[in-house]
């Protein structure tokens, strides 16, 4: 999927994305729910392969990195200077952030993960759609954000990012059609 390009190719594709992992969380089976992650007999290395153990912990992270996005972009926009990333992370550290989050919600419900991401969702997108198509697709648009087009930090947070819980939902159920 090429990068959307205008402020309705992101709102649609955030959309697209959203209601594609919707639509495979409501196939999910109560084996699939209730039988943690493993991916330990795979090739994956990257860290959330081994600290995300089920759907909780995917809507929770996904909810973690839309509250990053709001809080930076509120902040910047109220005239209180904030990096995208909080403090004391940075592009190197923020696995130890994102262990952080999910440390964070592991005594959070499932239904209050599905319910914190339905909202973080269309928070994010009501965000989106207040923002001109200048102030998305410009660099520099806004002083705290001068080498990157806003818009691909809405790209990363909504549709890259519900593609890659997508992924990580579909592995998951073929390692335990492989298991089983």
């Amino acid at each position: 999927m090429s990068r959307p390009t205008t402020k309705t190719e992101l709102i649609a594709a955030a959309n697209r994305s959203y209601e594609e992992l919707l639509s495979f969380i409501d196939t999910l089976t109560p084996q699939e729910l209730s039988t943690p992650f493993d991916f330990s007999d795979t090739k994956k290395k990257e860290a959330h392969w081994a600290r995300d153990k089920n759907l909780r912990d995917v809507l929770t992270h996904l909810y973690e990195w839309h509250r990053l996005l709001h809080t930076w972009v509120d902040s910047n926009q109220s005239g209180v200077p904030r990096p995208f990333l909080s403090p004391p992370y940075n592009w190197k550290t923020y696995g130890q952030m994102n262990q952080g989050f999910w440390q964070v919600h592991q005594s959070t419900s499932l239904q209050t993960a599905k319910e914190l991401f339905t909202a973080s969702h269309r928070d994010t997108m009501s965000l989106l759609s207040s923002l001109s198509e200048s102030e998305l697709f410009t660099p520099g648009a806004f002083s705290w954000c001068p080498k990157s087009p806003l818009a691909s930090f809405f790209a990363a947070n909504t549709s890259s990012h519900y593609a890659w819980a997508l992924k990580k939902l579909k592995a998951h159920r073929r390692c335990l059609k492989t298991k089983s």
